[in-house]
């Protein structure tokens, strides 16, 4: 709480389980906390006139979407969204399970061993408690993307968040539609769930869409669902839930939160009225959430759950170095750029990126406006190559060509290097993408001869965080822990929604009233 003289009335806001009445009297408007029975007492007392403004209680459990909870065991509405190269640790998804909330394990970037490995860890140690696992567009890679759905099937991984896909394909419809059935009482089951984390609308009308009929054929041809699958199929959509991703960390088309989400409430009507799901669909929101009063925001337009991700980063349970979270724990909101993107290169997809502190997006836009400029690695200028060896690769092109092999070679994708010595365009795009995929990786591992080509996937939600938490125990990463940090969002935004109750009721508050700063686990739990 803030270091000023106590306010009542935030005392009384805090008390987010228990209504408020603000009563006129003589001296002015007194705020105090009854249940809903007074209505009935001042009303026997001749003094209900007395009665100004009325706060119901706002609890945690009943923010958000119930069919949205209760469809995935949650109490609270709250998701620790996927970051790749496992940054959305075991640690981390375990500690939101057993808090009563959902977080998806970071799985993108990763090899299936490391997948599995992960995968043995979280059903051994959550049992019935909810997770999930991150599925990400392999847009070069299409096996490795049907390789890890054939690894989520094999463990019964029944919850899977859909990222950066620009379009259906036939790994991420096999997931959502094997297993349905059709049960006694002529209800359609699905065991896999998917919830896709969309910012364009094109790409959520196909996940509230049914799965598309030419893939459907297309696995029912390969023997690899069976008839009545691909009938009930045409009864579902390829996703239940859809997250709204605004201004975010990572793959981001930065679109504004204030136009994102109501435009996906407004298709998720549509498709609802369209297509008479037995399930309702349900819209989620992310980017930018980072405050008690975004959170508020966020519900407030009817989010049946909020993601975060760019603040759980620099969290104690993430699994990237110490050196990394001071450097987002230092970041302001505009500290963040946008950057070439290591799995979608070529066609110019870009991910919001840190730049305080590193100079992987001026190295990295180098990179590929060179790429776009050049039809091989000899066509640049010796100035620009040379900058590119001894700066950027800190290596001879082809001695980065022979490491990049290698890569290729182990993860099996050899038809990139079989492009690739026939196309020297393709080369040099591979020998460029290496440069992008290690510098995850360097800040991951904090490699620091590496610290000034860091990538560190972030929106701006990381200095608005900052912002509030300046001054608190939540100022320095060693105390930021996922859970923690989820229930003073929501536990605030509880406080400001009931505010701006009393506000909208004409009731002007003292200076400091809707005031909520950090607090500790155990003293939130005290009024909950």
């Amino acid at each position: 709480m803030p270091d000023e003289t106590p306010n009542p009335l935030n005392d009384l806001l805090m008390q987010v389980n228990t209504p408020i009445f603000a009563i006129q009297t003589e001296d002015g408007i007194n705020f105090i906390s009854k249940d809903n029975n007074f209505f009935f007492t001042a009303f026997k007392e001749n003094t209900e006139h007395r009665i100004k403004a009325f706060v119901p209680a706002v609890r945690l459990e009943n923010l958000g979407d119930e069919g949205f909870k209760k469809r995935h065991g949650l109490k609270y509405p709250y998701i620790a969204g996927a970051m790749a190269n496992g940054i959305t640790s075991a640690a981390m998804v375990k500690t939101m399970a057993q808090n009563g909330m959902m977080g998806f394990f970071g799985a993108g970037g990763l090899c299936l061993e490391k997948i599995e490995e992960n995968i043995i860890d979280l059903k051994n140690s959550l049992k019935d408690k909810p997770f999930g696992f991150n599925l990400i567009h392999s847009l070069g890679d299409p096996d490795h993307e049907m390789a890890t759905v054939d690894l989520y099937l094999k463990h019964k991984i029944t919850l899977i968040s859909a990222a950066a896909f620009m379009r259906m394909t036939p790994a991420l419809v096999y997931y959502r539609i094997k297993g349905i059935y059709s049960d006694s009482k002529g209800q359609i089951v699905t065991p896999n769930h998917v919830i896709a984390k969309v910012s364009r609308i094109e790409i959520a009308r196909q996940f509230f869409s049914p799965p598309p009929k030419k893939l459907v054929s297309l696995l029912l041809e390969k023997g690899l669902i069976t008839q009545q699958e691909a009938q009930l199929s045409a009864y579902i959509p390829m996703a239940q839930d859809l997250t709204a991703e605004a201004d975010s960390g990572g793959h981001t088309d930065n679109r504004p939160a204030l136009t994102l989400l109501p435009t996906m409430m407004a298709l998720k009507n549509e498709f609802m009225e369209t297509y008479h799901y037995k399930e309702p669909l349900c819209v989620g929101l992310a980017g930018g959430i980072a405050t008690p009063e975004s959170a508020a925001a966020a519900f407030g337009m009817g989010a049946a759950y909020i993601l975060t991700g760019s603040i759980n980063q620099s969290c104690v349970e993430a699994d990237i170095c110490d050196d990394v979270k001071k450097m987002l724990c230092q970041a302001e909101q505009a500290d963040v750029a946008m950057a070439p993107a290591a799995d979608m290169f070529e066609i110019g997809a870009k991910v919001q990126v840190l730049k305080r502190g590193t100079l992987f997006p001026v190295r990295a836009d180098k990179l590929f406006k060179l790429y776009r400029a050049h039809n091989s690695f000899d066509d640049i200028d010796e100035k620009s190559k040379q900058e590119i060896q001894e700066k950027i690769l800190q290596a001879k092109f082809e001695d980065a060509w022979t490491s990049t092999k290698e890569f290729f070679h182990k993860t099996g994708n050899t038809k990139e290097i079989e492009r690739a010595q026939n196309d020297p365009k393709h080369k040099m795009s591979l020998v460029f993408r290496s440069y992008l995929g290690l510098s995850s990786k360097w800040a991951i591992q904090g490699n620091l001869e590496r610290k000034m080509d860091y990538q560190i996937w972030c929106g701006p939600a990381i200095g608005a965080f900052n912002q509030w938490v300046k001054g608190s125990f939540l100022e320095v990463h060693e105390n930021r822990e996922t859970a923690e940090i989820a229930l003073n969002l929501m536990f605030g935004a509880c406080i400001c929604i009931r505010a701006s109750i009393l506000k909208i009721q004409g009731i002007t508050l003292p200076r400091g009233a809707d005031l909520f700063k950090p607090m500790k686990k155990k003293e939130i739990s005290f009024f909950l």
